[in-house]
């Protein structure tokens, strides 16, 4: 009887190293770099940008919403042009990101990190993540530099 009870606690000890190594194992194989935290900056009525910021959420980003009804002088701060303004605009890693930008293209600026102010998908194009409505055409994003814009890529 004292040799069975010993071999199950034999079995379970080696159970829970196995299960820890296997934990292990798969947290290295899988891990993701931490991703950057957001600052969007939103006027207080807009829905669209809560729709926004879960899909950024959903893919792992941290966040932070400011409501203000001064978007005006948040776009003027960060040096949007008019012609390339949305309903919100982000802040990450020191660059402004104007509209409801897909992760394809923020993905992209962050690991080229051009230098560059920022980037733009100007109006609210239907279908855009946070838009409702479906795609009709490519997104054309922009690069925001010294109160210039160039093509940046085309979603």
């Amino acid at each position: 009887m004292h040799l069975q009870k010993r071999s199950s606690t034999i079995i379970v000890v080696f159970f829970f190293v196995v299960c820890t190594l296997v934990g292990i194992t798969y947290a290295l194989i899988h891990h993701r770099p931490t991703t950057p935290h957001i600052t969007l900056y939103k006027s207080p009525n807009c829905g669209c940008c809560v729709s926004y910021v879960a899909y950024l959420r959903k893919l792992g980003y941290s966040v932070e919403t400011i409501k203000t009804d001064a978007m005006a002088n948040i776009k003027e701060q960060y040096h949007i042009p008019y012609n390339m303004q949305s309903c919100h605009t982000m802040v990450i890693n020191n660059y402004a990101l104007e509209g409801h930008i897909p992760i394809e293209a923020i993905t992209k600026l962050l690991e080229e990190q051009p230098a560059i102010d920022g980037i733009a998908l100007p109006g609210m194009p239907a279908g855009s993540p946070g838009m409702p409505g479906v795609k009709t055409e490519p997104f054309a994003i922009y690069t925001l530099a010294n109160d210039q814009t160039n093509l940046f890529m085309t979603l």
